[in-house]
């Protein structure tokens, strides 16, 4: 008399396990990985070690030791490799993400700090702040076909988005620098801000906006007429800089200023400034342009900022801001591919912590090493 009931029970109760454990594997697994495909991230350490984490597994699973002075560390746009600078060494290294082995190390002169890819992946650019040289690297073969000489003390070559041209921030001569991509030939110079240090170019590459954090000034440059539009007033020395995907809004944080100001790149205007916390220090930005998550190194926690509307985003039903904790001094950050998770070094703590972005909730803290400072994401 009970078997029907019975069975009505069982089978309800095991399509609920199933879809159980269906979403919890779908919470765990970004939705686009099919089987065969890894995601993996890659935290630089202050001993000079490169920790690699299964952002699947949500673990560490490897440390690859490189040498001194880790930075601009970048994952390759198409090929399975993840690429990065020793200063103290001297050399450009390469990690083959699939065997998490060093692959290669290209001696290109002393203090090298940043590196920059052309849009296609066959090239890298890099500068050698030690001998005043910009230099350009065969990402198959690993020769460097070109080098040239710079201003004084290179220490950023960023590749306008065209690939026509190579951008080099000289920190000792406050200018910038326009070579010709393919030659590394100088086409012209222009007078900037003091020690600059990032720089941002529209996508129709007409202008370039550069940063010094030691000038609460920042400078726009028209690169078609290579001279200096102006110098925009700040509030505070500012930290970091990102560009809206359609150009129209460049975001600059400050520290100093507690915020973020908002400037409006057809104009070159300073416009909304917003408040954010102690010490707001790096950002990164959704694909779509409309949020903005931005790092607090004083007070370890993460701010998810609504851009259209201006506004600290708020917890769903309370209608009150959320700062999303994470560990000690959050510096760089970085989403996965498909933006489900924001993975953030924190460097005082020695971890990267997980953040799910569908929920701007915590999902693990994974020890590092100690104080990580740069950080990429590779799929493949």
């Amino acid at each position: 008399m009970n078997r029907p009931r019975n069975f009505r029970v069982f089978f309800v109760l095991g399509v609920l396990l199933i879809v159980g454990v269906v979403l919890l594997l779908r919470e765990h697994r970004p939705s686009f990985l099919r089987p065969g495909l890894r995601l993996c991230a890659y935290a630089s350490t202050a001993d000079g070690s490169v920790t690699v984490i299964d952002l699947v597994k949500l673990a560490g699973v490897a440390r690859i030791a490189i040498g001194q002075g880790l930075s601009g560390m970048r994952e390759h746009p198409t090929r399975a490799e993840v690429w990065g600078v020793s200063s103290a060494g001297g050399f450009v290294w390469v990690i083959n993400a699939r065997v998490n082995q060093v692959s290669a190390r290209i001696p290109v002169g002393p203090l090298p700090y940043a590196i920059d890819f052309s849009p296609d992946g066959s090239r890298l650019y890099t500068t050698s702040a030690g001998s005043d040289t910009l230099l350009a690297i065969d990402c198959q073969t690993r020769a460097v076909l070109a080098r040239t000489r710079t201003g004084g003390e290179p220490v950023l070559a960023h590749v306008t988005p065209d690939g026509k041209s190579v951008l080099v921030l000289n920190h000792r001569d406050a200018t910038l620098g326009i070579h010709d991509a393919a030659t590394l030939a100088l086409r012209s110079t222009v007078g900037i801000v003091k020690q600059p240090e990032r720089v941002a170019v529209l996508p129709d590459n007409s202008i370039a906006f550069v940063l010094s954090r030691t000038e609460h000034r920042l400078s726009v440059v028209d690169l078609r007429r290579s001279v200096l539009v102006t110098n925009l007033e700040l509030d505070g020395n500012p930290s970091d800089m990102l560009l809206k995907p359609d150009g129209g809004e460049l975001y600059v944080i400050s520290p100093d200023a507690h915020g973020l100001q908002v400037i409006n790149t057809w104009t070159h205007e300073v416009g909304d400034y917003m408040v954010l916390g102690s010490a707001p220090t790096r950002g990164v930005l959704s694909a779509d342009g409309n949020t903005l998550y931005v790092s607090d190194s004083a007070a370890g926690h993460i701010i998810p900022v609504d851009l259209p509307n201006r506004r600290v985003m708020r917890e769903p039903g309370t209608g009150k801001e959320f700062p999303i904790q994470a560990g000690q001094s959050p510096g760089v950050m970085r989403f996965d591919p498909d933006e489900n998770l924001l993975i953030v070094v924190n460097q005082d703590s020695g971890d990267v912590a997980v953040i799910r972005v569908r929920t701007n909730s915590m999902l693990t803290m994974i020890p590092v090493g100690n104080r990580p400072q740069d950080l990429a994401v590779k799929l493949f």
